[in-house]
């Protein structure tokens, strides 16, 4: 085994710490409500420490730097160009401001109110399935993941290692949601958020300070020339490869040549070459930003947990400051492994990875299990069990919130809708319950019979499509536009969730089964067509007709405007005590940037920082573009834009841990006096009367 005593005391308390921090969530859980939704009582800072957690579990950290690994640091320059659409999004309180103010436990309740109960029903359906089979892959990488770093063996005690540890891993995830519901999950998550951010931030500085910036820029300059090398001495072993001519040949080695060698890890003007991660990628991720918000539901518990609407459009806010820290370990970790897995000087630890990798079974499972591989083979004792508590604690905080999620959904948007009346709530809490165990059951069965070929930040985006590709327009319609109709909708879902499918599918179909279908004219060539068609393409193509479906039949079936106001408990059917007044006249000024009569002074300040830093980064992606456009940059001047913008994050991270930590504490306590005070209308239980 990879790890030391010490670093497995390390990972023993960090789980009973984790465990410990749920017991005191005990007896809070008294409603429907609070099991959903907190009872509604969650502070900003516990909400985007806790999503933050639940969002980068252990297979979004595996995925990241599988992602990072091939693409270096040149692709991070097109994520600035999110700096300024997460500026409007968070601050103008995008769709979360007005899904909060309808008071709706989940997603599909709120299609309730504002289309029809069927299609409630639905888009339920639509969002388990889409969620249950996209969950479905995390226990087979997490296990995976502690098998490959901790260096398990085959099987302990007779049992194969495998299904043993996604047993382990899921059972744990089992005991936070069933002990209290979202109350524990969102308090376990917290603590499971402060450690993370803290540890990445330690194991970022570490491996910073292990290399020097001249490996870092030799290795990446490197790289692409190699993988080139690598990938023609593979296909030069091909039996399909050898019966060519010699032109053919040739012609097959220089697309290959072309390909690796006019890409660029540094340089992000010189991308479009890097496969599927490319700036096509960036372009479909920043619209899918305003479309797809509030679409992915794995984390649907959250958006209707905070305290008000205000306190909802604050944390989002914040949510863009607190991922600082872990964009910088998502960032520069994976360039340090490329250091490490391509410098002369580490060439020790290639061998060793490259011994581990060769032991894996297949292409996919090798990119997924390098990075891991590579940190256990360079991290110190302390560090190491540190990053595997830190990795247990990702994926009980992502499996613990998912869990909770689509079991609720399944719940309360299948079945509680079929029924002719509420559940009485001991009933309702049974339920719940046997629905947590049935998923759990689900993606353990999934994940040992699933075989995954694809990258996971691929996978993620078709499954992801399946429901999100047709919801968003359905979600912006209903809660924008007064002439909506469920007939709009139901087209959007359909059409949406009809090509997700599609780009789920068409992955698996295999070469063989293709070449025995040659006697279907075209049917072929259409399928290899799609074939080359990736997971996030599939998402943009889904985007893009479900919105047209909507407005287009929307338009024909249009009959009477919705009352926006009743939805959205506004004008003369507000609810006064999620409403505070702090200010009764806004300044023009602060209008205009979204500050309206709920902002304090503290609210302002984050506001500001948050604008500061969005528009400095947009400013300089805006300059830095145009310059490019008209200039040839040196890789060398690009090194040492990449070395600053690594100074300011490890700074600015710094200060962000220690202000998220105090905040997310004083909210905590904040929720537990609300929670042992408030009174229950056991009525709330996301039952709408017809």
């Amino acid at each position: 085994m990879n790890l030391s005593f010490i670093d497995w005391v390390i990972v023993i308390i960090v789980l009973f710490g984790m465990v410990y921090s749920v017991g005191f969530t005990k007896g809070m859980m008294r409603s429907v409500a609070d099991f959903l939704s907190a009872g509604r009582t969650a502070g900003r800072y516990l909400i985007s420490v806790s999503q933050g957690a639940a969002g980068l579990g252990a297979i979004s950290i595996v995925g990241f730097l599988e992602v990072g690994y091939i693409t270096g640091f040149a692709v991070q320059w097109w994520g600035l160009s999110q700096g300024i659409i997460l500026l409007a999004l968070t601050t103008s309180g995008w769709v979360i401001y007005r899904f909060r103010q309808t008071r709706s436990l989940t997603l599909a309740q709120f299609f309730e109110k504002r289309y029809s109960r069927n299609f409630r029903i639905f888009a339920g359906i639509v969002a388990f399935v889409c969620g249950i089979i996209n969950f479905g892959i995390f226990p087979a990488v997490g296990a995976q993941f502690f098998i490959s770093y901790c260096g398990f063996p085959d099987s302990i005690i007779g049992i194969p290692t495998f299904p043993l540890m996604m047993l382990i891993l899921i059972s744990i995830a089992l005991y936070f949601v069933y002990t209290g519901g979202q109350i524990a999950v969102i308090v376990a998550d917290f603590f499971q958020g402060v450690f993370l951010i803290v540890v990445l931030f330690v194991i970022t500085v570490f491996l910073y300070n292990k290399v020097e910036w001249d490996q870092v820029s030799d290795s990446l300059k490197d790289t692409p020339v190699k993988l080139a090398a690598d990938e023609i001495s593979k296909l030069s072993n091909e039996e399909s490869y050898k019966i060519l001519n010699n032109e053919e040949k040739e012609e097959k080695i220089a697309e290959i040549k072309d390909k690796h060698e006019n890409s660029s890890l540094i340089n992000p003007f010189k991308t479009s070459r890097v496969e599927d991660f490319n700036l096509t990628y960036f372009l479909i991720g920043l619209i899918g930003m305003f479309y797809g918000t509030l679409s992915w539901q794995g984390h649907q518990a959250y958006n209707s947990s905070a305290k008000s609407a205000h306190e909802a459009k604050m944390a989002a806010v914040l949510g863009d400051i607190r991922w600082k820290p872990q964009g910088l370990f998502i960032s520069l970790v994976p360039v340090l492994i490329i250091v490490f897995m391509n410098h002369p000087d580490y060439y020790v630890v290639n061998e060793s990875v490259n011994i581990s990798l060769r032991s894996l079974d297949t292409e996919t499972l090798k990119s997924q299990m390098r990075a891991p591989i590579v940190l256990s083979e360079v991290l110190p004792v302390g560090l190491l069990g540190a990053f595997a508590a830190l990795m247990l604690a990702a994926f009980i905080s992502t499996h613990d919130t998912y869990l909770h999620s689509w079991a609720s959904i399944f719940v309360q948007d299948v079945i509680l809708p079929f029924r002719k009346k509420p559940f009485e709530k001991d009933e309702h809490f049974k339920v719940l319950r046997y629905s947590i165990f049935g998923v759990a059951i689900f993606i353990f069965i999934f994940s040992l019979v699933f075989d995954q070929n694809q990258e996971i930040a691929l996978y993620f985006a078709v499954t992801f499509a399946i429901f999100a590709g047709g919801v968003g327009a359905v979600i912006i319609g209903g809660l924008y536009w007064d002439r909506g109709t469920t007939e709009g909708a139901w087209a959007a879902m359909i059409v949406g969730a009809t090509i997700a499918v599609t780009g789920t599918i068409v992955p698996s179909v295999s070469d063989t089964w293709l070449s025995d279908a040659e006697t279907l004219i075209g049917f072929k060539e259409f399928v290899l067509k799609l074939k080359e068609i990736n997971g996030i393409k599939f998402y943009a193509l889904s985007m893009a007709f479900s919105s047209i479906s909507y407005i287009l039949v929307s338009l024909f079936t249009f009959k009477e405007a919705v009352n926006m106001d009743k939805l959205l408990n506004r004008g003369k059917y507000s609810i006064k005590k999620e409403t505070k007044i702090i200010n009764e006249e806004v300044k023009p000024i602060f209008k205009i940037f979204g500050i309206g009569k709920e902002f304090t002074i503290e609210d302002k300040i984050i506001y500001l920082v948050s604008f500061v830093w969005n528009i400095f980064f947009t400013l300089v992606f805006v300059f830095g573009t145009i310059y490019n456009l008209y200039n040839d940059v040196s890789d060398d001047s690009w090194m040492m834009y990449w070395k600053y913008q690594v100074y300011i994050n490890i700074v600015f991270s710094f200060i962000i841990i220690i202000w998220f930590t105090i905040g997310g504490f004083i909210d905590i306590k904040k929720m537990f006096i609300s929670l042992d005070s408030d009174k229950r209308d056991h009525g709330d239980s996301g039952w709408v009367e017809n």
